[in-house]
């Protein structure tokens, strides 16, 4: 599975999307949760996805084993160490066409938070 964070396309193994954690813990995290763990990982390091890729690795995994329609998410934060409210976060279920292209994309050594903006992100907000 490909999911977009922010301007990074992870590839997600299948196994991945299952979380070691045992089964009784892991349905017991909400969306929400999920969706808070990430505010407060961007809100400590806005630069998340190329500063931990494994980390947002995990982060885009959990996202996609809670809501498994969504392969693409946003976070914003204004700065290093920032209150988590501050930071913002968009979701969305992109074409697997579009996924490819960025894929592609940053395998040529093109990644690009301007190529996913254009791409993702911007649409969305039309």
């Amino acid at each position: 599975m490909l999911f977009l964070l922010n301007d990074t396309v992870f590839k997600l193994e299948a196994s991945e999307l299952v979380p070691p954690l045992d089964a009784e813990r892991f349905r017991r995290l909400t969306f929400d949760f999920v969706v808070d763990l990430g505010r407060e990982l961007f809100a400590e390091q806005p630069l998340l996805q190329r500063a931990y890729p494994g980390r947002a690795a995990r982060l885009a995994a959990l996202i996609a084993a809670k809501a498994p329609r969504i392969n693409a998410a946003l976070f914003v934060a204004p700065g290093f160490r920032c209150p988590t409210s501050l930071v913002t976060s968009q979701f969305a279920e992109i074409p697997f066409e579009v996924m490819v292209k960025l894929c592609k994309r940053e395998a040529d050594g093109g990644r690009d938070l301007w190529a996913a903006e254009r791409h993702v992100w911007s649409l969305l907000a039309a």
